[in-house]
């Protein structure tokens, strides 16, 4: 039940779009007037404890019900939305076919031929879709076209339609958190050039997105185990505070700024949290430029000319600074509210700006 999985694109019409994480489920409402868009309503919830467990949806029931409470307490009517799949969960890979092939021959090539090269495991238990992408020429001078391919295992895309089925919502689009993503920055995107990969690095809270983009196609995906949960469970013990869920407190941080008393929190406990903080990041650093790395040394004429953060995380002070530091890279918080250009009468402070690139990009997505 993979819908339109590969539509990175598309972007008209009223739309309900819902993110779900580990931590909280995000709504955004987003409707067309004239040739502007107007972010109607934003809202989250916190999820329980109990609804996942390592990293995984355990109670589906639960979590269905947040949602539809979610939706009538702030009075957002909605029978269709769209979702998205972490990008653990997907397969994405960009494979090339003989550009000669009509449509049910390409279909044929990726779905039955192709496909089964990059699953790790049998086609009967994934759902599939496929989009076109550019053609080229090949070394040998034969043209040929980039095929997006995507994969996800059923038993998720089932969960999915099941959690939403039970708070009596259709989801109408199901993808991956990534390409709602890389809608948000659609436009930011398009001043780069063929030869000129951007890294977004999407903070969440109990792991970090890494897609590699060219030309708005994820080139390379993975996903690090380390988020703001790490960070935030790392600050508390170093500070000998209570565990909290609230990412208010690394917001609070700044990670490169020499320590001052903090009201309650005096000089020495707030040093002790920001080295404990800044040693998460430096092994999130490490992970980062093994990525590049890898990607880098596969492919040829390509430099990596940004890193983009999204997230939670990216509302840390002075995190972008951190990483342009370490990777010797410019590095760029996204502001999802501007760069799609949506009018809003809601007051969103900048640091929680960068944790909406998802929702908004779902909430963009075409019907």
């Amino acid at each position: 039940m993979l819908k339109n999985l590969t539509n990175i694109f598309a972007k008209k019409g009223d739309r309900v779009g819902i993110e779900i994480n580990a931590h909280k489920i995000n709504i955004a409402q987003i409707a067309k007037q004239g040739q502007q868009y107007k972010l109607i309503k934003n809202v989250s919830a916190d999820i329980p404890e109990g609804i996942y467990e390592d990293g995984r949806i355990v109670d589906s029931l639960t979590l269905s019900e947040l949602i539809k409470d979610t939706l009538k307490t702030n009075k957002i009517s909605a029978k269709k939305v769209t979702s998205a799949v972490p990008m653990r969960e997907a397969i994405i890979r960009v494979i090339p076919v003989p550009a000669e092939l009509d449509e049910a021959e390409l279909k044929d090539m990726v779905l039955v031929h192709e496909a089964g090269m990059y699953l790790p495991y049998p086609k009967e238990e994934v759902d599939l879709d496929y989009a076109k992408l550019g053609y080229f020429m090949d070394e040998d001078g034969i043209e040929k076209i980039n095929v997006l391919l995507v994969a996800t295992k059923k038993e998720v895309t089932d969960l999915y339609t099941e959690i939403f089925a039970q708070a009596d919502l259709e989801i109408n689009i199901l993808e991956v958190n990534s390409f709602a993503l890389i809608r948000t920055l659609r436009e930011q995107l398009r001043q780069f050039g063929s030869k000129e990969a951007v890294v977004l690095v999407d903070l969440e809270f109990d792991n970090t997105e890494i897609a590699i983009v060219v030309e708005g196609v994820p080139q390379f995906s993975r996903t690090v185990p380390i988020g703001t949960h790490q960070m935030l469970s790392a600050l508390s013990e170093a500070m000998n505070l209570p565990a909290t869920g609230d990412s208010v407190m690394l917001h609070d941080l700044n990670l490169l700024d020499g320590i001052k008393d903090s009201g309650e929190i005096d000089a020495s406990q707030m040093e002790s949290g920001q080295t404990a903080l800044l040693k998460i990041l430096g092994e999130l650093t490490e992970e980062l430029s093994r990525s590049i790395n890898f990607y880098i040394n596969q492919s040829e004429d390509l430099e990596i000319a940004q890193l983009l953060l999204a997230g939670p995380g990216a509302g840390i002070s002075q995190v972008d600074d951190f990483f342009t530091q370490k990777l010797n890279l410019p590095t760029a918080k996204i502001d999802p509210v501007a760069a799609l250009g949506l009018d809003t009468s809601q007051e969103i402070a900048p640091k929680y700006r960068p944790g909406l690139g998802i929702v908004l990009g779902l909430g963009m997505r075409e019907q």
